[in-house]
């Protein structure tokens, strides 16, 4: 990569991207890819495809048997571990330590991030599901927010287009609410699983137990899965970053391709502390930066900006980009910058022990194991009265290690070979509507140890969330019965809205200036040389894990601009 560190004279380029995650990867390489200059400005730390320091470490290499102390949690990490299970020492120097980026609340909100390059794409869960008409039309049929500015059918060729370069291992079930996408072949459903499946089917035919869709080369096609890729070698190791570049990130696919055309400039620990507005032109003319390692601010220079630094770190730019015409936040007219703040809520569990497989096993780690898809109101058989939207389940089928108790010395290393018995454990997520009042605020008393305004959060679950947890529960409940399992536990523990890692909203899109920030082309409604394609653009949650969604609105905005800076528009 290129790395501009040289003077005012070369600090212009074609277009600019902030952030180099999920959305910022795509969309540095589509503008490559096009032949614009691209300056990709990363606020964290240098990271190349490979050096990744814990990917291929046993686990008896792991210091404290992969965890962390108590103490060094207290210390560093009090509000990214609230949930107990997200950092280890395989994947802790991907993660913020809160000490040195902290944030306010005024209801809790589990900001879970990390700065460097690639983001979190290092990090993901990898879950692909295509978003439907159900989703898109939510809003307008309920009355809720406002109405999404576009259809499937506007994003479904963007789907197809990013589906096939990120390779999505899946099965086509023929659902309206999460579409057939470009599939690789499924991680098979384990036997266990496949029991489920059809059990559950037989009692519930609208609930559907699939293979999880996920973003991992079950199948590598050079051709077509450019950048350094490779197919994975299911050792289920894709939180410490993959060697093999088996599964998606912008670090093994976007920007190697992007690099490759010679048209990629890299700038890193560099933080965005805002867009700068020219009055007369009625455009963005750059960016102003402030160097973290040096402190130094330099500006820079595009004719297009492509703002991708997160949901809360897009926001958090655009606020703090205050001018005599736009006193609230570069193109915030609308009154709507920080608000809408939305994730998935989950919490939600069900457990269960499976007998009858002791004579079964399994080969290799799959990456992923079943997926369940909404199936509460999405039709008039569906329709509830309780509660709006829906919620659906990830889990899988493991068996674990038997260990008879009282036993010490050479039969306990026996027993540790020995296979226990199987259970199955799954997770839902729910919806969170996009509620006005669940917003983000910069506080500009108070500057962070980089000199930017505080992030304040206050958001929080509501009625309609709290109803939907309940039936959630429930249906979780009924399919372990169904299925025969037995030992059945739940459980429902609210986590805060944040916790699902999952933010969108505050940034979204519309069809009016007066109500929304974006228009459907993801440009800003007042500053037309200003795209914004990350979570941030949401204008509703729906229950699917939502990257793939960013990736196809993304290559379709780069698409328009491009369109329109070749009529003269731009």
């Amino acid at each position: 990569m290129n790395f501009n560190s040289k003077g005012k004279e070369e600090n212009t380029f074609d277009a600019i991207v902030v952030g180099s995650g999920i959305s910022g990867g795509f969309a540095a390489m589509e503008l490559c890819k096009k032949g614009y200059k691209t300056l990709v400005i990363e606020r964290g730390r240098l990271v190349k495809h490979g050096e990744y320091p814990t990917a291929s470490m046993d686990p008896w290499e792991l210091p404290s048997q992969n965890v962390v102390s108590a103490e060094e949690i207290a210390a560093h990490y009090f509000k990214q571990d609230r949930l107990h299970w997200w950092v280890n020492q395989d994947n802790k120097h991907w993660i913020n330590k809160d000490d040195e980026y902290p944030y306010e609340e005024v209801n809790r909100f589990d900001w879970i991030r990390g700065h460097h390059v690639g983001g979190r794409s290092i990090m993901w869960g990898r879950h692909c599901y295509r978003w439907s008409d159900i989703d898109f039309t939510a809003n307008a049929k309920e009355g809720i927010a406002v109405d999404w500015p576009i259809r499937y059918k506007d994003i479904e060729p963007w789907y197809d287009y990013v589906e096939t370069f990120v390779g999505i291992a899946g099965q086509k079930e023929g659902l309206k609410q999460v579409p057939d996408g470009k599939f690789l072949p499924p991680f098979k459903l384990n036997c266990v699983e496949q029991h489920m499946r059809e059990k559950v089917k037989a009692v519930y035919p609208e609930r559907i137990i699939t293979p999880g869709r996920v973003a991992n080369l079950s199948v590598y096609k050079p051709e077509v899965h450019k950048g350094t890729r490779g197919q994975c070698q299911t050792r289920n190791r894709c939180v410490r970053g993959c060697p093999y570049g088996a599964y998606f990130s912008s670090l093994s696919a976007t920007l190697p391709v992007a690099e490759a055309t010679g048209n990629l400039w890299m700038r890193v620990d560099s933080i965005v502390q805002e867009i700068v507005y020219d009055k007369k032109t009625g455009k963005a003319s750059g960016v102003r930066i402030k160097d973290t390692k040096t402190g130094e601010e330099q500006e820079f220079f595009a004719r297009i900006i492509f703002c991708n630094a997160s949901t809360v770190g897009t926001t958090a730019i655009l606020l703090n980009s205050r001018s005599e015409s736009f006193p609230d936040g570069l193109g915030n007219s609308s009154g709507e910058l920080g608000h809408n703040m939305m994730d998935h809520h989950y919490g939600m569990g069900i457990s269960a022990r499976v007998e009858g497989f002791e004579d079964t096993y399994y080969k290799g780690r799959k990456p992923v194991g079943f997926y369940i898809p909404r199936f509460r109101n999405i039709d008039k058989a569906t329709k509830r009265k309780d509660y709006l939207r829906g919620f659906g389940y990830q889990g899988n089928a493991s068996r674990g290690n038997f260990v008879a108790p009282d036993v010490i010395g050479a039969p306990l290393k026996e027993n540790l070979f020995k296979p226990g018995p199987y259970y199955v454990y799954m997770t839902c997520f729910g919806e969170i509507l996009p509620y006005h009042d669940n917003k983000m605020v910069l506080n500009f008393e108070k500057l962070d140890p980089f000199g930017m305004p505080m992030i304040s959060f206050d958001a929080t679950l509501k009625e309609n969330e709290r109803k939907l947890r309940l039936d959630g529960i429930s249906c979780g409940e009924e399919m372990m019965e169904a299925a025969g399992f037995k030992d059945i536990k739940s459980y429902n523990d609210p986590t805060a809205v944040g916790a699902c890692i999952h933010e969108m909203g505050t940034a979204r899109m519309g069809r009016s200036k007066k109500t929304s920030v974006l228009n459907k082309w993801n440009q800003m409604h007042e500053v037309p040389n200003v795209f914004v394609t990350d979570g941030s653009c949401m204008t509703s949650a729906g229950t699917q894990n939502p990257s793939i969604t960013y990736m196809a609105l993304t290559a379709r905005a780069v698409d328009y601009a491009d369109k329109q800076v070749k009529a003269g528009k731009l």
